[in-house]
């Protein structure tokens, strides 16, 4: 339930929830004072209509993107594990016997750590907290137990640490640091999505890591072709996550500065 509350105001703040709640203001307004109206409604709908094109989303997209690169020998970095984080998850999937499994955009960081296990042959962590309500007597099933399972039996890659307390980056980074460090690692590939990984390399490098970025799903300059104007909802997915993540960025350094003054 505390999930539940502290989401609420995240999905108000981001598109589409508050285009569409600036609309409803234009048409609450709309009788008594016409011209502020339809100014609101207008201003909602187009921006709705504008953050739904992958063109538009690609500005927002592009300086997070610029802040990774791709890693193109792995097995020259000098790490000594990979540490995978989730994302979302499909739940109670039929055709799994009912388990929950990785959503899309988890499932694109798994295929791409088990391409960095393969080439490197490092030990694998993968993080991510409990969701849903477990049976009585059974260990909560996790985004990592979920993620573990997809890499052992569809990616035939050995998992040696499940980190399944975390809920958000932040924990991500600070409980996989203890994992770790209590087998004497110091050094990983991170592996997560372009636009998450600056975020995600701050908070583990705080945490007391030495963080190689292992960055996948680069969506930036894809945008050239004319559907890139016409509004979609994979524009307005991308939109949301770059703007999730923009505001994330801000949060988390205003949040360390503050940690730090008060340490100080």
């Amino acid at each position: 339930m505390l999930d539940l509350i502290n989401a609420i105001p995240r999905s108000l703040i981001l598109p589409p929830a508050s285009l569409f709640l600036l609309i409803l203001a234009g048409l609450a307004m709309w009788r008594r004072w016409p011209r502020t109206g339809r100014a609101f409604a207008g201003a909602g709908v187009a921006a709705l209509a504008l953050l739904s094109m992958t063109g538009v989303a690609d500005l927002f997209i592009r300086p997070l993107e610029r802040m990774t690169r791709p890693l193109h020998a792995p097995e020259r970095t000098g790490a000594q594990a990979i540490v995978v984080l989730a994302a979302g998850r499909l739940r109670n999937a039929p055709e799994y016997g009912n388990r929950d499994i990785p959503d899309h955009t988890a499932l694109a960081r798994l295929r791409y750590a088990a391409h960095l296990q393969r080439r490197t042959g490092l030990p694998v962590l993968v993080s991510g907290g409990t969701v849903g309500t477990p049976m009585a007597g059974e260990r909560p099933y996790s985004l990592a137990d979920a993620m573990a399972t997809a890499l052992r039996e569809d990616f035939g890659v050995p998992v040696r640490w499940v980190e399944a307390r975390s809920r958000d980056t932040a924990e991500n980074a600070a409980f996989s640091a203890a994992m770790l460090r209590a087998d004497r690692v110091r050094r990983v590939l991170l592996v997560t999505d372009a636009m998450h990984m600056a975020r995600s390399r701050a908070v583990f490098e705080r945490a007391g890591l030495e963080v190689v970025d292992a960055p996948t799903m680069f969506f930036s300059g894809q945008a050239r072709s004319v559907h890139a104007w016409i509004p979609s909802a994979e524009g307005l997915r991308r939109s949301w996550y770059a703007m999730y993540e923009l505001i994330g960025s801000v949060w988390y350094r205003l949040r360390s500065g503050g940690a730090q003054a008060a340490g100080g």
